[in-house]
């Protein structure tokens, strides 16, 4: 453990010592601002791997659903790409490349609160600025945004059902010293959708507001300034219970409430809640879908195989990329894509109406 994950946990454990215990969303927050602060944790050397670092097909096919939007929208002049947690800038560093073909060099604009990460974008992404906040996002242009594996790490608030009712989940330090979650004593039932009341302890239902902040928030700039947004991560397109809350420490999972600021705390994405505040805010709503069948649908089969030919020495390497984006036992069937679009851009590519998943 390292000192910096020391001091967060005394930090923590001195604020429930003289505060009470704090509430599952506020730890998360806390852990993977501590966490992300760190810099590079992405990669087969780190704790996990997304999908543009799994190959550069991924990034491509990003860069031409943007491109075919813009082109088709009629190349509207001034336009901002804005990715959302990008990583090392892996991802933009294949988009912009390929949007660059069609003709299409929007700037590129990150929303990302680490220093460390925003170094280490700042190398690989010519000219790159940064947002603090979406308040700081400019207003003279069309937003192309991109938010992949953005949400899924944004802190989730849990309700727990107990015999007395719901209450909120909140972390304490047991016995042994550790953090663990348990129920709090304010009752919370008025948070619960109506069907999920009455359902049996120990149920959790989960809720993420910063997810639905930001979502409404950016929305509203789409349907002022035009664009569209391209929402990549893992979820459910039904409201349901279940505790979704994980932890990821070099490609493991582990304990999420052991060691705050050493491990990766994500939670699944609700994508029935994004799309519904998008059509609040008069977006048009694509998806989800399943990434294996969107990126089939943009052509990664065709890239996969011009790859092949061109660099033949990796042609199992490109099957294999291939292989964990697609298929639906590997990333393919776990992660959906949601897109939202403002009213006047051309409907986006990849979404077929029959293929809306659950």
């Amino acid at each position: 453990m390292s000192s910096e994950t020391n001091h967060l946990a005394a930090q923590l454990a001195r604020q429930i010592e003289s505060g009470g215990p704090i509430s599952v969303q506020e730890f998360m927050r806390v852990a993977n601002a501590a966490y992300y602060g760190r810099g590079d944790v992405f990669g087969a050397q780190g704790d996990f791997i997304t999908a543009p670092e799994i190959s550069q097909m991924f990034g491509e096919l990003v860069g031409l659903w943007l491109a075919d939007i813009w082109l088709r929208w009629g190349k509207p002049g001034r336009a901002y790409y804005v990715e959302l947690g990008p990583g090392r800038g892996t991802l933009a560093a294949d988009a912009l490349r390929t949007t660059r073909t069609f003709g299409f060099e929007p700037s590129p604009v990150f929303v990302e609160q680490s220093a460390a990460l925003r170094a280490l974008q700042s190398e690989k992404i010519a000219g790159v600025e940064f947002a603090p906040s979406l308040d700081d996002l400019p207003e003279d242009g069309p937003l192309f945004i991109v938010a992949n594996e953005f949400f899924d790490a944004l802190p989730v608030q849990q309700l727990v059902c107990t015999h007395a009712g719901w209450r909120e989940r909140v972390v304490i330090r047991d016995r042994g010293e550790r953090f663990a979650a348990v129920p709090g004593s304010q009752p919370m039932d008025h948070l619960v959708p109506p069907d999920f009341r009455n359902t049996s302890s120990p149920s959790i239902y989960e809720t993420c507001p910063d997810a639905g902040g930001i979502m409404y928030e950016l929305s509203g700039r789409l349907a002022v300034q035009g664009g569209a947004m391209l929402v990549v991560d893992y979820g459910y397109s039904l409201p349901g219970l279940g505790d979704t809350l994980q932890a990821v420490k070099s490609h493991k999972f582990a304990d999420p409430f052991e060691n705050p600021g050493e491990h990766d705390l994500t939670a699944h994405v609700n994508f029935l809640e994004l799309a519904n505040i998008a059509r609040i805010r008069g977006l048009r709503v694509s998806g989800p879908v399943q990434q294996g069948e969107w990126l089939v649908s943009l052509g990664i089969d065709a890239r996969t195989a011009a790859l092949a030919r061109s660099v033949p020495d990796r042609e199992e390497e490109l099957r294999a990329a291939r292989h964990r984006l697609v298929d639906s036992s590997e990333m393919g069937g776990l992660f959906k894509v949601l897109a939202v679009s403002s009213a006047e851009s051309p409907p986006p590519a990849g979404f077929a109406p029959s293929k809306v998943v659950s």
